[in-house]
């Protein structure tokens, strides 16, 4: 699928790896809506953005306001090709700390938004996207997930973020299989260590040890490099039912 006239969303949109793929993907000429909660965040991206991108306030986890959003896109745009999930949260508890066991709230909470959020906006907007006309390969769609190297070798402290993001990689392909029908792709992005927002108010202790980890280069991910690997992920439509890691080799020790 072509960026070119294309309309994606791209959850998380207002800052991070959202905000810098949403950047690349109007430079190629797509529009983008930003879901995002922040709305102070979120109309201040759109307005730098352009005219080419909206802010629709958003919570992926509930299935009514996704609703919502996309259809404010619709209205707007026409439809729907692209979904882009970035928006997640994180945690760090050990399943049994100083104070106990681990909370279940929050680990129900960072499940709700990283897996069942994803979930969520996958679903409604595979269900826009199915209303598209086919291009040449009957191609109506692309989603693209994000899941984290935690997915594979989380760290201690890291088991509600690592479950919500293992289950980001486990639906993958059921998902590319179940929308395989409708002409919609779907891939997932496993992420390093990325010089985000939240990491960059992290201290240099918690930041040094992770790029010590990382193999080559020897520094944080660019939120653009992330956002490059997706618009390939778009434009090559021979790319389904795959997790790709973009993490310089890092491979996490236990802390």
């Amino acid at each position: 699928m072509q960026l070119t006239n294309s309309v994606a969303i791209v959850t998380g949109g207002a800052s991070g790896l959202g905000f810098a793929t949403a950047q690349a993907f109007i430079a190629k000429g797509a529009r983008v809506a930003l879901f995002d909660l922040n709305e102070e965040t979120g109309a201040a991206a759109a307005k730098e953005l352009g005219e080419n991108a909206r802010f629709c306030r958003v919570n992926v986890s509930d299935e009514a306001s996704v609703q919502a959003g996309l259809a404010d896109v619709v209205a707007a745009w026409g439809g729907v090709h692209i979904a882009v999930n970035c928006a997640g949260i994180g945690s760090a508890m050990r399943t049994v700390g100083r104070n106990g066991p681990h909370s279940l709230d929050v680990f129900s909470k960072v499940i709700a938004v990283n897996l069942i959020g994803t979930f969520n906006v996958t679903r409604l907007a595979a269900a826009e996207m199915a209303k598209n006309e086919g291009n040449a390969d009957n191609e109506r769609g692309v989603i693209i997930n994000t899941a984290s190297v935690a997915a594979f070798d989380g760290q201690i402290g890291q088991a509600a973020y690592s479950a919500s993001k293992g289950g980001v990689v486990g639906m993958t392909l059921p998902l590319a299989r179940d929308l395989a029908s409708i002409g919609v792709r779907v891939n997932t992005i496993a992420p390093g260590i990325f010089n985000t927002p939240l990491l960059q108010s992290s201290p240099d202790s918690v930041k040094l040890p992770l790029i010590e980890m990382t193999q080559f280069p020897k520094r944080l991910g660019l939120p653009s490099e992330y956002a490059q690997l997706a618009a390939q992920l778009v434009e090559n439509a021979f790319m389904n039912g795959e997790t790709i890691r973009i993490d310089g080799a890092i491979r996490m020790a236990p802390r």
